[in-house]
């Protein structure tokens, strides 16, 4: 009977720890975006010119309006992530698939992070970092386990900013919670 016993309150220790995880979860994916301090709006190409074109083969300049310190920097306009560490010297950049519902330009910190789930478009995600919400829907930034990163489907409304696998690693070791997150226009 000890032994019955025992196995019971362990299985309701379990359900207990995963109802709490389950719930922090939901909290914090409906947890209202409280941006710190609105990022400048990047001045505009001169009129009657081409805005510059990127040379691939140097990367992207982290945006000038994005802070110091150590930070993520989303450009929503860009499709791009810069991961800048304390230095600011040689950040990781990498291109990005934005969802269909975007975070209000601003400075976020990282508030929950999931190694592994389901994203709200129904596919398996890994290295979840969210930082943001904004009408209900929980912004972060994730890889698709099948590594693919398609256009969005404008129909629903999901706020996983997808990138590629090995961006999934980089931005998992770097944006712990509190790390500090700005997004640019």
């Amino acid at each position: 009977m000890a032994s019955s016993s025992s196995g019971i309150v362990a299985g309701l220790t379990a359900a207990a720890i995963a109802a709490i995880g389950f719930l922090g979860y939901q909290a914090s994916a409906t947890a209202p975006a409280h941006p710190v301090k609105p990022a400048a709006q990047a001045p505009a190409a001169p009129q009657g010119q081409a805005p510059a074109k990127q040379d691939p083969a140097k990367p992207a300049a982290v945006p000038a309006d994005s802070g110091t310190g150590p930070r993520v920097v989303y450009s929503v306009s860009q499709k791009r992530v810069w991961l800048v560490a304390e230095d600011g010297r040689d950040p990781r950049t990498f291109t990005v698939m934005p969802s269909t519902v975007h975070p209000a330009p601003g400075s976020y910190v990282v508030g929950s992070r999931a190694g592994a789930v389901t994203g709200t478009d129904g596919v398996p995600i890994e290295h979840v970092v969210r930082f943001a919400s904004t009408d209900g829907i929980a912004i972060g930034f994730s890889a698709r386990v099948d590594g693919s990163m398609p256009e969005p489907d404008l129909a629903k409304k999901t706020g996983g900013i997808r990138m590629a696998r090995a961006d999934g690693d980089a931005m998992w070791a770097f944006a712990t919670i509190s790390a500090k997150v700005v997004v640019v226009p």
